[in-house]
């Protein structure tokens, strides 16, 4: 067979399995569609098909697919990423100040603190930190991708349990908003390239200057060219910030969060979501699957997540808690808006594929991060669900 269609048999494994398992088995209350298509990238990758079907994975998964799998992969991530700088309203943020700035600060803070704690103790083991990683890049590197919140994961998980245009949803969307500013900017430091800095500095100057033509610009235009001229800023700009060092999803996101979200309708921006999820992210899901490795040995990978998992989860809820008692909510209250913004997925997972990118974490390391998403993922309907319905009145409370 020739590389085209040896392709198309992997497009059609890549659609195929995890659509089949999610809807016979049912999973979508404990595991959404993305989340299966995460795990089925898993399954797919040199781990476990690899070693249990050697021969069918080198085929299969050979290195011209492979490249041509990582292209469509690329775009698909940075049009999913520069959607979610499109819906970022810090204009609601400013609004309730106060409130947003102690609940994303410790919501942020905690974990961030508790996943370097962890990160701390992997360094006493080998096999974890990158070889170009610095020690203090892998420590916040690590901590980070344990306080990260998905905003895009989020905004599906409250539109599945009904809240997400209720005033509990928007306040959430608030704290996860202002964490996502600072995933990206503390990213940019972990990445800063002292060879490089040269071209960082004419990178953020020309990006600033562009940027207000840019914005002069878009507002005269009618919403149908918006799409068009936003497509192509996505990929000059990622492409300046790559060229700087800086990695061209930082770039992605700098492009569409510099976007105003009222220049779209809303309705079309959630529909462009949704078919980025549906078209082109399952291919990303795959490629990243592809990156796993157990060469450290399979408990120890899982010994890693679960460890990584408890820093996550424990320091996002005792994170929350604590803004709680300084803003008086009621212990419930904080429990659940902890458990909301502890869902990780698709930006810990684009985050840990930066620093797999740039060596500073290792293929053992990035495996047990993505595990640790998918777990924290899984568990946050299951717990949400029962108590939002056991407290209705707290979905319409607005702070």
């Amino acid at each position: 067979m020739n590389t085209t269609e040896i392709f198309l048999i992997a497009m059609s494994i890549i659609f195929t399995v995890p659509y089949l398992i999610w809807r016979l088995g049912k999973t979508d209350y404990f595991a959404p569609l993305v989340v299966v298509q995460i795990l089925t990238g898993i399954l797919l990758g040199p781990g476990i098909l690899g070693k249990v079907f050697p021969d069918y994975y080198q085929f299969v998964f050979s290195a011209p697919v492979i490249q041509s799998l990582n292209g469509i992969a690329w775009w698909a991530v940075m049009l999913f990423v520069m959607i979610a700088g499109i819906e970022l309203d810090l204009s609601k943020a400013w609004a309730h100040r106060r409130e947003s700035s102690i609940t994303a600060g410790l919501a942020l803070g905690t974990p961030l603190v508790f996943g370097c704690a962890a990160a701390l103790m992997l360094l006493g083991g080998s096999g974890w930190m990158g070889p170009k990683a610095l020690t203090w890049q892998f420590v916040l590197g690590v901590g980070m991708a344990c306080a990260v919140t998905a905003l895009p994961i989020l905004i599906l998980l409250m539109e599945k349990l009904d809240i997400l245009r209720q005033p509990l949803g928007q306040r959430i969307l608030r704290y996860a908003s202002l964490d996502d500013i600072a995933i990206w900017g503390v990213l940019a430091l972990i990445l800063m390239d002292w060879d490089r800095v040269g071209r960082q500095a004419i990178f953020l100057l020309a990006f600033g200057l562009v940027c207000v033509l840019f914005r002069k610009g878009m507002r005269l235009l009618q919403e149908r060219d918006r799409w068009h001229v936003a497509l192509i800023w996505l990929a000059v700009v990622s492409f300046g910030a790559d060229w700087a060092g800086l990695h061209f999803m930082v770039g992605a996101f700098l492009a569409g969060a510099v976007m105003d979200s009222d220049w779209f309708d809303q309705d079309k921006t959630d529909l462009l979501r949704h078919h980025v999820l549906l078209v082109l992210m399952p291919v990303f899901f795959l490629s990243t699957g592809l990156r796993t490795n157990w060469d450290v040995g399979g408990v120890a990978v899982f010994g890693v997540a679960a460890l990584l998992l408890v820093a996550s989860v424990a320091g996002k809820l005792l994170g929350v808690r604590l803004a709680g008692r300084i803003l008086n909510w009621p212990a419930s209250e904080a429990s659940i808006i902890g458990w909301l913004l502890q869902t990780k997925a698709l930006i810990m997972i684009i985050f840990a594929n930066i620093l797999l990118d740039k060596q500073i974490i290792t293929h053992e390391t990035f495996t047990a991060l993505l595990l640790m998403a998918v777990a924290s993922t899984m568990l946050t309907v299951p717990v949400v669900a029962p108590r939002l319905r056991q407290l209705k009145s707290l979905i319409s409370r607005a702070a």
